[in-house]
């Protein structure tokens, strides 16, 4: 049995017993800053971390936000050297299909076994280093691939990057979305997976204009190289996230910050199997990721069909997609600071839906304008999906944020199925694949703002990570401080005075 569906990785998430036996000598927030040294801790146990200000939690945000940035670029590099590859192998769109697979694939396997078991038993700082080093190994692969030229050597090195980034995907998302104040979550990895965009777009660019200008398109040399820089780069970053001060935000700490917002949020505590909203959230995340793929696949070809221009003017009109959903990324960070973050993702969502139904109509420049604008508002779903999805999962949520990076697999479905359909219609009809995929992820916009809106708000509306008169407010300290008071003046015991949140 899989370590994340055994007996094992349940072990790892602790018991409400195990919480409240812990509450009252938990370590503050000043603590967990000091230990964010140390190597590994125990997912059952506090740390202190659930009640992190903003100003304790920008270094490490920083940090991860940089890897973000990072990853992106490599990960935006490697779809040129993908296509470099498949050129000069002369591999065929139904191969192409299965490199797509390849890669999505480990997604499937990945987050909900090894590395969903790696992040609960060790932590976030060793998810970051085994992603990284397995990135890297995955990279190496790629020169005898290149060497022997071999398709099925590029498969297995595109499925270990796979396994690598949905590691590092494991521990990235969540970490963002808890280190820090609650009402901030969505804010936050909206802007570090801002960052991630911009590398993603530069990375093409500098490329083609700097990498592989004037080269040879059989010639595999430089490909080979670059991946060699690529997988000596990652393997330096691992060295630098293991010096890094990160601290560990354990599933005990969401449960007790679940708890302290229970009075608004109407908070329970609840078996893993009846999580509907998370469960709604994984089929929402496969479905969305699965039809953003097919349309990132076919967006050079539909614009070659539509306004009948070349590929290189197809590619230029990609790029400035690409840059329309870096944009869309801050937009709506810059949204969920005056909005409710429910109300961004139905609002984004309805602009993905109205403008793909438009290019399945529109002919010409048109039809490639709507194809880009389906882009842009596509860029605050995935980590709006995955933080409200997170939302109230207390002690069981780094399982369940395997399960939504798990999700990102739907994207070895429905590109295939578009190139499908676009082989024997037209790429404009082939547009109905995402569609389908889209309309699955606009009902779960629809069942957050009419089943769990008062939920949602409550998180937004909590205090936690914030500091009052008496200090940061879900902290330890804060409440010994305000029972000493009150022993003090009213001459009462400390526990007679109950903390709220």
């Amino acid at each position: 049995m899989p370590f994340g569906m055994g007996k094992v990785g349940k072990r790892e998430e602790p018991e409400l017993t195990e919480i409240y036996e812990q509450q009252q000598r938990r370590p503050s927030n000043v603590e967990a800053i000091q230990n964010m040294q140390r190597k590994s801790v125990s997912n059952r146990g506090l740390t202190g971390a659930s009640a992190l200000t903003v100003r304790q939690s920008i270094l490490p945000i920083t940090l991860v936000t940089i890897l973000f940035f990072l990853w992106g670029f490599a990960y935006g590099l490697l779809d040129v050297l993908n296509a470099k590859f498949q050129n000069s192998l002369n591999i065929t769109a139904a191969k192409a299909g299965g490199l797509q697979g390849a890669y999505f694939g480990a997604y499937l396997i990945g987050p909900p076994t090894y590395s969903g078991w790696i992040v609960r038993k060790f932590g976030y700082r060793w998810t970051f280093i085994v992603g990284l080093c397995i990135y890297g190994v995955g990279a190496l692969m790629f020169w005898p691939s290149a060497v022997k030229r071999s398709f099925g050597g590029f498969c297995g090195s595109l499925f270990i990057v796979g396994s690598g980034l949905s590691t590092l995907e494991t521990s990235a998302n969540p970490f963002i979305a808890t280190c820090g104040p609650p009402r901030l979550s969505e804010f936050r990895l909206e802007i570090s997976q801002s960052f991630q965009a911009i590398g993603s777009v530069m990375a093409p660019l500098l490329a083609s204009r700097v990498f592989f200008k004037n080269t040879d398109p059989t010639d595999l040399s430089n490909v080979q190289w670059t991946y060699l820089g690529i997988a000596g780069f990652v393997f330096c970053l691992a060295v630098v996230f293991f010096f890094s001060p990160i601290p560990e935000v354990t599933d005990a700490d969401m449960a007790l910050q679940a708890e302290q917002c229970a009075g608004l949020t109407g908070y329970v505590d609840k078996p893993l199997r009846n999580q509907y909203k998370l469960f709604f959230g994984v089929a929402a995340q496969f479905c969305y990721v699965g039809a953003q793929v097919g349309v990132a696949s076919q967006f050079i070809k539909y614009s070659v069909e539509s306004a009948k221009i070349s590929d290189a003017a197809a590619s230029d009109r990609y790029a400035i997609g690409q840059g329309l959903f870096a944009i869309g990324r801050f937009a709506a960070a810059g949204l969920m600071m005056v909005m409710k973050p429910r109300w961004v993702l139905m609002i984004f969502m309805t602009g993905v839906m109205v403008f793909i139904a438009c290019a399945m109509g529109v002919e010409g420049e048109g039809g490639v304008a709507m194809l880009t604008l389906v882009l842009f508002f596509e860029s605050c779903v995935f980590p709006t999906i995955f933080t409200l999805s997170i939302r109230g999962l207390g002690r069981h949520t780094k399982r369940g944020s395997s399960w939504i990076v798990a999700a990102v697999s739907g994207g070895a479905l429905f590109p295939s199925l578009t190139g499908l359909v676009a082989d024997n219609k037209t790429y404009h009809v082939a547009m109905c694949v995402p569609l389908v995929g889209f309309f699955v992820a606009f009902a779960f916009p629809i069942y957050l703002n009419t089943v769990c809106a008062q939920e949602l708000d409550g998180f937004r509306e909590t205090k936690i990570g914030y500091r009052d008169e008496d200090g940061t407010i879900g902290d330890i300290s804060r409440e010994e401080r305000r029972a000493s008071v009150v022993h003090e003046e009213k001459g009462i015991s400390p526990v007679e005075k109950e903390v709220s949140y």
